[in-house]
């Protein structure tokens, strides 16, 4: 019997639904692998050689595939994985083969306030404690890879400084003449690090390598954990590897990794990275876990490679895209599928009471406090206005020519008119409804919501992409923040709006896809407006060139790449029973 999880914390739900879990061999079997598919790593987690697999079911038809996104969230998150977890349990006890494709956990925020992502209550990812703890050490591989270039950048810079033409002629390499105030690349390091976002380095003599201004960023957000998402093969990643831009030389070229000749090592760290591993939800369903890229800094998708994998081993298969509609969504719809190919046949929109009366008027929850007592009682008027930035969503989502399901993820504390108010306003914006209380229920608490995506999934779609390759970047960039998030227009800073003409004049970066940066708080750049925020521009400060992933990164507002632990971060309620080994506290 599972644990009750108003009494119970996640970690304790989870550590109890573990001492019956099935084996990776059980899950295995149940998926129809072959031996020689699963890669084990220990009992109860496993990688699958995805080249295999994908092989040998090539012929095989594809199952229905659904994408689950959500409104924009309060700070707390509003539990997207969760119901990813939900669903694939509910289609479970429906009976459906199902399986789920969702995003590795970052350190960061599993040390810091949001936890691990691996979903909550009774619609959980489990082991919990490898799932939020590295798993099969994949975004170690991914900093490996990423550090290894800023390694070969920087020695490469120290050698050209401390020899001259005649002496490095004796080395038998090119000079790349790297300009030391125009460098791409940053290190990276899997935690919220704030200090870190602007640094020295080369402090010392000339042995110490070349002092410069310098940076991290969080692994997320790294070019290579976006090649790991979008990669479709191990010959797909090591071209990329090779395009990637760490900086530009003094007379404003770029300088890649293939120049540096650091683009064999960097892909040979990342060849068992590119296996999907093999996890299972609360009751039993596969789940795949590949890649795990934030979509407010970077794609926000599991990887193209778990899909195919989960739609040739399933009958439905669920993926997710982080944050809102706006972004996780955006960029699912106009990145994702157009590298994958692959067509949605639903799209989820997962709501809640609490973020509908934050964006309704209700003061906005802040991490690690208690929360406001107005969201202790019944407030309609709030819920009513909140649901404009719902049915934005919604119309997201049709735009796509997707069928859109939207998921009341309920908690016991929602009443009956609240709930009843989200139900009207988003059938009347033309979205299927489903009343879901999978954190309380797990599966049997989804069957309406799984039924509702059933029925979606049946039905005949248009899907089509918002604009087309051949569309400039700047008006790409205009459509994106005028169709999607509802600004007037967008401004431009004077560095970002010189990159923009050189991308557009340049024949090859202009046919890179467009994934944008911008706070998952708002609709806007603003983190602080919630709603529908009206009569904005979106403001373009910066645009970064990933031409191994193959987009570029417009950065709007003042976000940044490494995000800053909070006052009262998780690490402080995580620790380990020293007499079993096991790890209590995470969420």
């Amino acid at each position: 019997m599972a644990l009750d999880p108003t009494k119970h914390a996640d970690w304790e739900i989870a550590e109890e639904a573990e001492s019956r879990m099935k084996t990776v061999y059980q899950l295995a079997e149940e998926l129809g692998l072959e031996k020689e598919e699963l890669l084990p790593h220990g009992h109860y987690v496993a990688k699958i050689d995805f080249a295999k697999v994908t092989k040998r079911l090539a012929k095989r038809p594809d199952a229905k595939y659904i994408d689950v996104t959500a409104i924009t969230p309060t700070p707390l998150g509003e539990g997207k994985s969760t119901s990813s977890m939900g669903l694939v349990q509910g289609l479970g006890k429906r009976k459906k083969n199902v399986t789920a494709a969702i995003r590795q956990p970052s350190g960061g925020p599993t040390m810091n306030i949001k936890g691990s992502a691996a979903g909550g209550g009774l619609s959980q990812c489990i082991p919990l404690t490898p799932f939020s703890l590295g798993l099969t050490g994949d975004i170690n591989a991914i900093m490996n890879s990423h550090n290894l270039a800023m390694v070969a950048l920087t020695s490469r810079m120290q050698h050209e400084f401390n020899y001259d033409d005649t002496e490095w002629a004796k080395r038998k390499q090119k000079r790349l003449n790297i300009d030391p105030n125009n460098v791409e690349m940053g290190w990276i390091i899997d935690f919220c690090a704030q200090s870190l976002r602007n640094i020295i380095i080369g402090i010392g003599g000339k042995m110490d390598g070349f002092m410069m201004n310098s940076k991290f960023g969080i692994a997320v957000s790294s070019e290579i954990m976006a090649i790991l998402s979008v990669a479709t093969d191990l010959k797909d990643m090591r071209e990329r590897m090779g395009r990637i831009v760490v900086a530009y030389n003094k007379k404003g070229d770029p300088v890649t990794t293939a120049d540096l000749e650091v683009d064999g090592a960097m892909t040979a760290w990342m060849v068992e990275a590119l296996n999907p591993n093999l996890m299972q939800s609360l009751e039993g369903q596969p789940v795949l876990v590949h890649a795990g890229p934030f979509a407010n800094i970077a794609i926000g998708q599991s990887s193209i490679i778990a899909d195919k994998v989960g739609l040739k081993l399933g009958d439905y298969h669920v993926t997710e895209s982080g944050f809102g509609a706006d972004i996780g969504f955006e960029k699912f719809w106009n990145l994702k599928c157009r590298f994958s190919g692959l067509k949605p046949n639903a799209a989820v929109v997962v709501a809640t009471i609490r973020a509908l009366k934050c964006h309704g008027g209700a003061p906005i929850p802040v991490p690690g406090r208690p929360m406001p007592p107005e969201y202790s009682g019944e407030n309609v008027g709030w819920v009513e206005k909140g649901c404009e930035n719902l049915v934005h969503h919604i119309k997201n989502v049709k735009k796509a020519g997707i069928n859109p399901v939207v998921c009341i993820n309920a908690f016991y504390t929602d009443t009956d008119n609240e709930i009843g108010a989200v139900r009207r306003l988003a059938e009347a914006a033309g979205a299927r409804v489903a009343l879901s209380r999978h954190w309380e229920k797990g599966g049997d608490g989804a069957l309406e919501f799984a039924d509702a995506v059933v029925d979606a999934c049946n039905e005949p779609n248009d899907f089509k992409f918002l604009y087309e390759m051949s569309t400039p970047i700047r008006t790409r960039i205009e459509m994106i923040a005028e169709q999607v998030y509802g600004a007037d227009g967008v401004d431009y800073s004077a560095e970002a709006l010189a990159k923009a003409k050189r991308i557009e004049g340049d024949p090859e970066l202009s046919k890179l896809g467009t994934c944008m940066v911008k706070t998952h708080l708002s609709l806007s750049d603003n983190p602080s407006l919630k709603g529908v925020p009206e009569g904005w521009k979106l403001h373009i400060r910066d645009i970064l060139t990933y031409g191994g992933a193959g987009f570029v990164v417009p950065v709007a507002g003042t976000i940044s790449l490494m995000p800053g632990t909070a006052s009262d971060p998780a690490y402080r309620r995580v620790d380990v029973d020293v007499n079993t080994g096991r790890v209590k506290g995470l969420f």
